[in-house]
């Protein structure tokens, strides 16, 4: 695999900004790794870090070059402040950026499918709600999208914002103080309006650790989505908000996501 820091200019976020690149690589005669390239254009796996997070910190904090060698999958990791992957009220356009400009700029400089069937999203806590708004808000660019711990009630934490919460104070500078319920940022709402318009949801995948603090509300989106009838894959097991959780769930990830041989 190719791991590669690249740093570009945003016309949407007005300034330079940074992601992290895995690339697939066939190699014979490396130890200790397997690796698969299937094609000229690679399928491609977003993968969104979370609210104290940057580009870098999957591949600090797991083995996710070594997981994607096998699966011929590039990964694509931005950075995104602590947007919760909104056009931000008090700061910068990151929904634009990440939904828009970022796979138009990832594809221009590495080869990698534009295919809906190719593509796929993944985070954690922040970044799960990021991976599940951007497949529900977008569904006809992602097969498959996964949430490791989200932050899956969103409209709940706005309403209830509390200045020593660190989500609600993120959730302040992101929203301004708006209600966000029945909105484009609501992930129920999302659901309800692609439902109603009999349009395809992408395949969806859910885990959450028993004793993690968001517990609760991902119980509450997984009840959610067994009421609509979602195409929804859960793994709901013991573990807290920490990485040894999420190094082991993005193995499953990568194992569950419709990946297509070539």
């Amino acid at each position: 695999m190719a791991l590669i820091k690249c740093d570009f200019f945003s016309e949407e976020l007005m300034i330079s900004t940074s992601m992290t690149v895995i690339l697939p690589e066939q190699t014979k005669t490396q130890i200790g790794l397997k690796n698969n390239r299937n094609g000229d254009k690679f399928p491609t796996l977003y993968l969104l870090h979370g609210l104290s997070d940057d580009h870098t910190i999957w591949s600090r904090r797991t083995s996710i070059e070594r997981y994607a060698a096998e699966y011929g999958i590039a990964v694509i990791m931005p950075q995104v402040d602590h947007s919760f992957y909104a056009d931000m009220v008090y700061g910068k356009k990151y929904w634009t950026f990440i939904s828009e400009e970022l796979p138009r700029i990832a594809r221009s400089f590495f080869p990698l499918s534009a295919q809906k069937e190719d593509n796929f999203v993944a985070g954690l806590s922040m970044g799960g709600y990021g991976a599940f708004k951007w497949a529900l808000r977008k569904p006809e660019e992602f097969a498959a999208a996964a949430s490791l711990s989200g932050v899956l009630d969103i409209a709940d934490h706005v309403k209830n914002i509390k200045e020593d919460n660190p989500i609600g104070s993120a959730l302040f500078q992101v929203y301004g103080g708006k209600e966000i319920e029945d909105t484009q940022e609501d992930l129920f709402y999302l659901i309800q309006q692609l439902k109603a318009k009999k349009e395809s949801i992408p395949l969806l995948f859910q885990a959450c650790g028993t004793e993690d603090f968001l517990w609760e509300e991902n119980q509450k989106f997984y009840q959610f989505a067994q009421d609509q009838n979602l195409p929804l894959t859960h793994t709901f097991t013991s573990g807290t908000h920490e990485w040894g959780y999420w190094d082991q769930k993005i193995q499953e990830v990568l194992a569950w996501l419709p990946i297509q041989s070539n």
